[in-house]
C-alpha cells in the first residue's frame, strides 16, 4: 500500500480502501485532490453515497483552507504595459507594504487574505531586508550545503514555534 499524503487524507477520513484506486487515477497528491468532482469519483469507484460525500466535503474543506491560505503566499507577475504615463503619481507605501495593489479587505481590515502583487524589485528588496534583519547570509552554511531531509521536516514541524519566540 502506498504511504502518502493522499493515503494519510483517506486514512484520516476512515476511508483507506480507495488509496490504491486514487494514487492509480492519478490523484496522488492533495493539489489534485482539491479538483475531484462526482465525475472523478465514479472513474475512481467511490459509489457509496456517504463516502462520496465524505469525501467531497474534506474537498471542499480543502479547498477553503487552500483560499484561507492564499494570504501567506505570493506571485510575481510581469508588469503591465503603461498605456499612459501617469497623470499623478501615487505615493508608495513603507518599505515592506504593497505599494497600490489590492485595497484593504471590508472596513479597511488590514488581515484581508486578498492576494497582493508585488513588483519584481521591490520583493527582491523586501526579500533582502528580511534576510538582513534576521541575519541570515544565504553564502553561509546550510544555506550552502544539502541538509539531511529529516533536519528540514524536523525544522518545519517547529517552525511555529521558533518563529514566535523572536
Amino acid at each position: 500500500m502506498c504511504t502518502n499524503i493522499v493515503y494519510e487524507w483517506l486514512r484520516a477520513l476512515q476511508l483507506p480502501q480507495y488509496a490504491e484506486a486514487f494514487v492509480d487515477n492519478g490523484y496522488d497528491d492533495l493539489e489534485v485532490c482539491k479538483q475531484i468532482g462526482d465525475p472523478d469519483l465514479d472513474a475512481i469507484g467511490v459509489l457509496a453515497p456517504a463516502h462520496r460525500r465524505r469525501i467531497l466535503e474534506a474537498v471542499r474543506r480543502l479547498r477553503e483552507q487552500d483560499a484561507a491560505a492564499a494570504g501567506l503566499y505570493f506571485t510575481l507577475e510581469p508588469q503591465p504595459p503603461p498605456a499612459a504615463p501617469p497623470a499623478v503619481a501615487v505615493p508608495s507605501g513603507r518599505r515592506g507594504e504593497p505599494c497600490g495593489g489590492a485595497a484593504p479587505g471590508p472596513r479597511g481590515d488590514p488581515r484581508s487574505r486578498e492576494l497582493v502583487s508585488y513588483p519584481k524589485l521591490k520583493l527582491k528588496i523586501m526579500i533582502r531586508d528580511k534576510l538582513v534583519r534576521d541575519g541570515i547570509h544565504l553564502s553561509k552554511p546550510p544555506y550552502s550545503r544539502k541538509v539531511p531531509m529529516a533536519g528540514i521536516l524536523e525544522y518545519l514541524m517547529n517552525w511555529p514555534k521558533s518563529s514566535q519566540n523572536r
